[in-house]
């Protein structure tokens, strides 16, 4: 779910809790997880409102002056419907982070990073891309995307995307700019190249 950064020190100490969003359909489910710039959160609920019921409460809960400042910053697409979306901070480490920096290996971990780069290479219309992938990255830490998708024929968005994959394997580091092998990868990578 994406927030402006004005509202992520609230998301992150827990007064802004609320989100109010005009959508054609819901694109965030209850119960699961979401990353925002101002940390993970869990949604809580996500329902349909009528905007003018949104109350002083809730504006406030969403980080907002008031309602009519919530009205205001709605999309203005009038046949969509407005959704309130609960949620609560996640204070806990980002299971994605934890993973990538798991450097230790075993058996089962490297049949499992097998299976699920096997799996994105077979469903690929590129054809395999993923250890092909890893190691661009691992020799071209901290290139710009678009330099890296054009240095292997791919348009920067879909190339984002597949490493974005790799991203939650715990395989690879976003940083600005570039990518780098997390620990896990470069684990993985050095198990590939002594075989």
């Amino acid at each position: 779910m994406r927030f402006i950064k004005p509202f992520w020190a609230g998301i992150a100490d827990g007064t802004v809790t609320v989100a109010f969003r005009r959508w054609r359909r819901p694109t965030v489910v209850a119960g699961r997880p979401y990353r925002t710039g101002g940390g993970r959160i869990e949604v809580l609920s996500v329902d349909v409102v009528d905007p003018e019921s949104i109350s002083a409460a809730d504006a406030r809960r969403a980080g907002h002056q008031s309602a009519d400042d919530v009205r205001a910053q709605l999309r203005d697409e009038p046949d969509w419907s407005v959704y309130r979306v609960e949620f609560r901070f996640l204070d806990e480490p980002d299971p994605r982070e934890v993973l990538a920096k798991d450097d230790q290996l075993s058996a089962r971990d490297i049949a499992e990073i097998d299976r699920r780069l096997d799996r994105l290479d077979s469903a690929s219309k590129q054809g395999p891309w993923t250890r092909r992938y890893l190691r661009l990255i691992a020799d071209m830490p901290e290139v710009r995307a678009p330099d890296l998708a054009e240095s292997v024929g791919r348009e920067t968005q879909p190339f984002k995307l597949d490493v974005r994959k790799l991203k939650s394997l715990g395989l690879t580091l976003s940083l600005n700019p570039g990518y780098r092998l997390s620990p896990r990868g470069q684990a993985y990578l050095a198990l590939l190249s002594s075989t």
